[in-house]
């Protein structure tokens, strides 16, 4: 039988961690069959970002059309659209697409590198969260997009509604960069649900959003509702979490394959 299908439209991670692939390695992991748009190639590794080059917005829609034209779409992922253009060309294809549609608005990198034109954040406003089943913003890009900046678990409804206000049915505020338990908010302005997991002492957490948001889609794709689907995704990536391991000289990546147990304690690199 063919597995639900989830497209991911994100910028390419050359050091594997983040972006299109954590995007598939998670769609590969929770049993869905993922598929990808490239919309840019970034020079990527454990210690930041080197370089980042936004594919033409003719490139990113032959893709796009490629995929869903023929192979169709359960559930569509979003993750680095680098500039104004490429938000406004995936916001009219995620509206012509009648399937769920994931919006990680990402701003900048886990170490602090911008992945966002500045001139992009009017469109990602206006555009892109307005045809979002859910949204999955962290704090700081929480404050990018409304102005709000949270400093305590009290603080997450201000921002959730704040993006709301810009459309999306649902959104997950992360508050992972908060002290004390990880807690995310998810609500549509209605109904809440707070998920909350132990903090884990490990740095390693490189592609965490990148995870989460294809860890919503690929249970979407497999008919969950929104709140079964977040909840479920959490605790996938707080596993990931806390398989995370060192890579290079500076922040690893999350275990996509912890479920699976395809990567023993014993048979890593020392």
């Amino acid at each position: 039988m063919t597995p639900p299908r989830v497209l991911t439209v994100a910028g390419s991670d050359s050091g594997g961690g983040a972006g299109i692939q954590a995007d598939l390695k998670t769609m590969l992991a929770l049993g869905v069959h993922g598929m990808s748009v490239v919309t840019a190639v970034t020079a990527q590794n454990s210690l930041g970002v080197q370089g980042a080059w936004p594919l033409p917005v003719d490139v990113v829609r032959a893709q796009y059309r490629s995929v869903v034209d023929d192979i169709g779409v359960r559930a569509v992922k979003t993750g680095m659209l680098a500039s104004a253009e490429l938000v406004g060309a995936v916001a009219e294809l995620l509206a012509a697409t009648d399937a769920p549609a994931v919006v990680d608005p990402v701003g900048v990198s886990k170490h602090g590198d911008s992945l966002l034109a500045a001139s992009a954040l009017a469109s990602v406003r206006t555009r892109l969260l307005p045809v979002a089943t859910v949204a999955t913003p962290n704090l700081d890009e929480v404050a990018q997009l409304t102005g709000v900046r949270v400093g305590s678990e009290g603080e997450l409804r201000e921002a959730a509604a704040a993006v709301l206000e810009f459309g999306p049915r649902w959104v997950v505020v992360k508050g992972g960069h908060l002290a004390g338990d990880a807690v995310d908010l998810l609500t549509d302005g209605t109904e809440e649900h707070w998920l909350r997991s132990p903090r884990l002492e490990n740095r390693h957490t490189h592609g965490t959003g990148c995870t989460l948001a294809s860890a919503i889609a690929a249970q979407l794709a497999k008919g969950r509702s929104v709140p079964e689907a977040v909840r479920a995704a959490k605790e996938y990536v707080t596993g990931a979490i806390a398989a995370g391991f060192a890579l290079g000289a500076g922040i690893g990546p999350v275990d996509h394959g912890w479920a699976l147990g395809v990567r023993e304690r014993g048979e890593r690199e020392e």
